[in-house]
């Protein structure tokens, strides 16, 4: 496995960072869990054993289940100080007036919960999830720094906003002596590239870590061009779906053939090409995935693969934000 810096700080991360939104319980609210924890608990510890070091959660994934079987399973598995665990906040995690954004009371509240569950001192990068509309930034910002400066939080980081409004918030915390983010986790792949436009290239101008989520677009690129849909998170790419996309799907499994690999180790090449991706997040409900997404480093998609490849994409309406 390899390891790089997360952007211009001096923390090493593996390439590919394990995302466990899918770990957790059907009805306990939240975004759903599929994959209960025995099974959390087999990918958990065959990704430490592959050298994956990175590990990707919220607090709103089932409702706080996923936070509490890495918690446990990083304690029974690993060295809590050979490990990078990532959590987020923003959504509701209780009904109530106070119950949403990134208000000081939230974010104070919410911190203290998230590190019980993970069974932790400390979040190696505490991330907000969206953009809160109903909170001043300046509040938001104040309250993530006074976290590390609390030692609760060693690096902070945002997911899935517009470009101008992560420069302003780093651009309010540099005036007062603030904690800035260190780090973008943005929906990128094959059939969404618009970050390429203002997100990537400003991410890498200041030397920010791009953590990319959604590598295989909701599944899209793993299943036939003109296969349904079924679960609620695929619907979202539907509705978004453009006729090209399924013209790039259909070249991802052109490509798998050629290669004699599966079509999400090609979209996961795809993306491990990009010089300016940090680390990749790949959800995994199977052993089995993390293995191909190990392997997919092993692909070397040529120049004119990765031209054929993007050659049918045409700009999308910007989602994913809210």
């Amino acid at each position: 496995m390899e390891y790089v810096n997360l952007g211009k700080t001096g923390l090493k991360v593996s390439k590919i960072c394990l995302g466990c939104m899918g770990f957790g319980e059907m009805d306990r609210g939240g975004v759903p869990g599929k994959t209960n924890e025995e099974e959390a608990r087999k990918i958990i510890k065959y990704a430490l054993e592959q050298g994956i070091n990175f590990f990707d959660t919220a607090n709103y994934y089932s409702l706080g289940a996923s936070e509490e079987i890495v918690g446990r399973a990083i304690k029974d598995f690993a060295n809590r100080d050979e490990v990078v665990i990532a959590s987020k906040l923003y959504y509701p995690m209780f009904d109530g007036a106070n119950a949403k954004g990134l208000s000081r009371k939230a974010i104070f509240t919410e911190i203290d919960k998230t590190l019980k569950r993970l069974q932790t001192d400390y979040l190696d990068l505490y991330i907000i999830h969206r953009w809160d509309y109903t909170t001043p930034i300046e509040e938001v910002m104040e309250a993530l720094n006074d976290l590390v400066r609390m030692g609760k939080v060693r690096y902070i980081g945002a997911s899935s906003m517009y470009a101008w409004q992560f420069i302003k918030a780093n651009s309010i915390s540099e005036k007062h002596g603030w904690t800035k983010f260190i780090s973008m986790q943005d929906m990128y792949n094959l059939l969404y590239r618009e970050e390429e436009k203002e997100m990537i290239p400003m991410c890498q101008y200041e030397n920010i870590a791009i953590t990319p989520w959604s590598p295989l677009a909701h599944g899209a690129l793993v299943k036939a061009a003109d296969a349904p849909r079924s679960d609620g998170v695929g619907a979202l790419q539907n509705e978004y779906q453009l006729e090209s996309d399924r013209e790039i799907i259909k070249r991802v499994h052109e490509l798998a053939k050629r290669y004699e690999v599966s079509a999400s180790q090609i979209a996961l090449s795809w993306v491990y090409s990009k010089p300016y991706v940090t680390s990749t997040l790949v959800g995994a409900s199977k052993i089995q995935y993390v293995e191909e997404a190990i392997k997919a480093f092993d692909i070397r998609l040529t120049k004119e693969d990765i031209q054929y490849l993007e050659a049918p994409y045409v700009p999308h309406t910007q989602y994913g934000f809210r």
